[in-house]
């Protein structure tokens, strides 16, 4: 399915589940869809997961927008709680359409508590109280880690015990009855021999041929591109190449700490989720990596250079991009927004170390290059989101690698094929619909959410067409 046609469906108002492979551009879709519906004066709920996956969209994570917060159950105290919390309360009632990125490390039993929780506080037994709900993800990446909630775990929770995983084994999935957008275009990698491979990996028919490939990329740690990116599975490991690497450079360190304005809570959680660390040291020859977009700097999240000094003004860093460009990299904000108002703000330098990161953080980015060590790979979809990452086979460099390394859930690998399947009937069903057909079902939900309409309509991705806008109450 293309992005066009996933969009053209999001339109409708149905609960979607859009997936496909790294960079194929879920996320592009998903900003696109949200472009649309402000345009059309209606804010989208944007959450996801994790803290990381919520700074990347200028979000919040699903426990914080639910009230749920750290908690890993739901008890009819919680629920009380919650729905009896005026701010929450608002904020739910208000969405129409909710968001939720990184799905694959969402929960089944989390994922139910969200229905519950929005049902509850929008007084409607519809699955999530009525929400258009769209899930974004790929189940091939990294799983859920499940928690064991202390404060609760003695007290009977509103949710039964559910003995699946991942999010599409959860009841209040099947109730939503999700159409599935599985994107099949690649935005990301342009190196078909390197895509055969990455797709080799989620089809588990990575063999011999495919093993060859990636040999030829093996190489010994003293051999590694200095200025390239490591990747580990563990954060030790991380610490330690990077403050190893910072000591034996001769200049004077630099330190740029990070200021915050907010609740507390939410604050915390997006100091988890932010790339850039609180306290940023630097010398002059680090490796750096951005971890914001500013198209118009000529950076993106993900784009690798070196510090070449420090400007005297200010004392911002001068970073010379691996194409050339010299930036000085101001600092920048991370916000959480919530019905166009700022509830939260970092700022700091778009910077990080880049010696070396783990697996986990790099989810959701894209390397020009990078050095990865699978050797300590210890769980399914790690060494395949470690792969993914890197734009193209020149560019990888391997340390080495576990049996596991290359594996995928088995139970992942089946459901995929389900997904594709259901992909390609919805795909089906929505071009046999007349154009004038599709355009009422846009048109039906926007004045559904109390949103405006333009009677000319609005372009793939939300290009707008000139045309007398009618408001309907």
């Amino acid at each position: 399915m293309t992005q066009s046609e996933a969009l053209d469906i999001l339109k409708t108002g149905a609960n979607v589940f859009l997936t496909g492979e790294p960079g194929a551009g879920k996320t592009h879709t998903i900003n696109e869809y949200a472009a649309y519906l402000r345009a059309h004066c209606i804010e989208p709920a944007i959450t996801a997961s994790t803290g990381i996956a919520a700074t990347h969209l200028n979000g919040v994570t699903i426990h914080s927008w639910s009230g749920l917060g750290i908690k890993s159950r739901l008890t009819s105290y919680d629920l009380d709680k919650i729905a009896s919390t005026e701010y929450i309360v608002k904020r739910v009632r208000s969405a129409r359409v909710l968001i939720i990125d990184e799905v694959s490390m969402l929960s089944a039993e989390t994922l139910a508590i969200i229905d519950v929780i929005c049902r509850e506080i929008k007084r409607d037994p519809q699955p999530f109280g009525g929400l258009q709900i769209i899930l974004v993800g790929d189940f091939f990446q990294l799983p859920p880690i499940v928690k064991t909630d202390l404060i609760n775990q003695n007290q009977t929770t509103l949710i039964e015990d559910l003995s699946g995983k991942f999010a599409y084994e959860s009841p209040a999935w099947q109730r939503a009855n999700f159409i599935t957008c599985y994107l099949t275009e690649q935005y990301r990698q342009d190196d078909h021999s390197f895509l055969s491979i990455l797709s080799a990996i989620r089809r588990n028919t990575f063999g011999n041929e495919h093993l060859r490939h990636l040999e030829t990329r093996k190489i010994e740690s003293e051999s590694a591109p200095a200025n390239a990116p490591k990747l580990f599975s563990h954060n030790v490991d991380v610490d330690r190449v990077n403050s190893e690497i910072l000591a034996k450079l001769p200049n004077r360190p630099r330190m740029f700490d990070m200021s915050s304005e907010g609740p507390g809570g939410l604050v915390d959680i997006m100091k988890r989720g932010c790339l850039s660390p609180e306290s940023l040291c630097l010398k002059t020859g680090a490796a750096v990596m951005f971890t914001k977009n500013n198209l118009k700097e000529g950076f993106v999240n993900g784009t690798l250079g070196v510090v070449l000094g420090f400007d005297k003004l200010n004392n911002s860093p001068v970073v010379k991009t691996r194409n050339g460009r010299r930036i000085k990299v101001e600092p920048m904000d991370w916000t959480v927004e919530e019905n166009g108002r700022v509830r939260a703000r970092l700022t700091q330098r778009p910077l990080r170390l880049a010696w070396a990161i783990t697996v986990h953080k790099s989810q959701g980015v894209s390397l020009d290059e990078a050095v990865v060590d699978l050797s300590q790979v210890f769980e399914f979809g790690q060494g395949y989101v470690a792969l993914s990452r890197v734009r193209r086979l020149s560019g990888l460099h391997l340390l080495g690698w576990n049996e596991r390394a290359f594996q995928v859930h088995p139970e992942v690998l089946a459901k995929d094929e389900m997904f594709r399947a259901a992909s390609d009937s919805a795909k089906i069903a929505f071009a046999n619909l007349a154009g004038s057909e599709l355009e009422i079902m846009h048109r039906d939900f926007l004045v559904a959410c109390g949103g405006r309409f333009d009677s000319v309509g609005f372009g793939v991705f939300g290009a707008k067409r000139k045309g007398k806008k009618k408001k309907f109450n």
